[in-house]
């Protein structure tokens, strides 16, 4: 487990150098952006998946690790460029977790394992692909779609926020719809997402 813990602060070390800070509710000061989204992630990953390997522990830590380096407006503007963002960032993702893993020792199999985690392969039929999922959608829910909202909404009519929402469900499993329903979501887009996923 010093191992595991070793790896997990170096991705906190790398996540620390993000420029974009935030407001963090649980300390009342700012902190870098990706720093706290890890934390998030893996507090979330500790409530509903408490008896995770290590290695799905590393990957949903390093979900967003140096994010900030390859920015949205560096691709082209539509949904093509939107995917190939998305894609560049999985891989290049995988690519600084795995350098991170092998100094710390970990063999080429579960640098893979990890890999393909961040890549979401298998989505659907991994379960620990699709735990992360389930985990990356609980945090969005919880803690960024309250201000995704309050940021952009003045750009997406209601049906479009209402799709945002349903495509984030449509990638859950069943159990984490469920849960996620009786999460502490903010009042404020509760409802929103009450309509968006048919519950209302």
């Amino acid at each position: 487990m010093d191992r595991l813990r070793r790896t997990l602060a170096a991705i906190d070390r790398l996540n620390a150098g993000d420029p974009v800070v935030e407001p963090d509710p649980a300390t009342g000061g700012d902190r870098p952006r990706a720093l706290l989204y890890g934390e998030r992630m893996s507090d979330r990953l500790a409530a509903y998946e408490p008896d995770a390997g290590e290695l799905l522990r590393i990957a949903v830590r390093a979900q967003h690790i140096r994010r900030w380096e390859i920015p949205r407006d560096s691709f082209p503007t539509g949904r093509q460029g939107y995917h190939r963002w998305r894609r560049r960032l999985a891989e290049y993702h995988a690519e600084l977790t795995g350098e991170l893993m092998a100094a710390e020792g970990y063999d080429e199999k579960s640098i893979r394992t990890v890999g393909r985690l961040l890549r979401k392969e298998g989505l659907k039929r991994d379960p620990q692909v699709q735990t992360l999922e389930d985990v990356a959608a609980q945090v969005f829910l919880l803690h960024y779609l309250e201000r995704f909202v309050a940021e952009h909404g003045h750009e997406h009519d209601e049906d479009k926020l209402l799709g945002i929402i349903r495509k984030t469900w449509n990638k859950m499993s069943e159990r984490g719809r469920r849960e996620s329903l009786e999460l502490p979501i903010p009042g404020a887009v509760r409802p929103t997402v009450l309509v968006a996923v048919g519950e209302v």
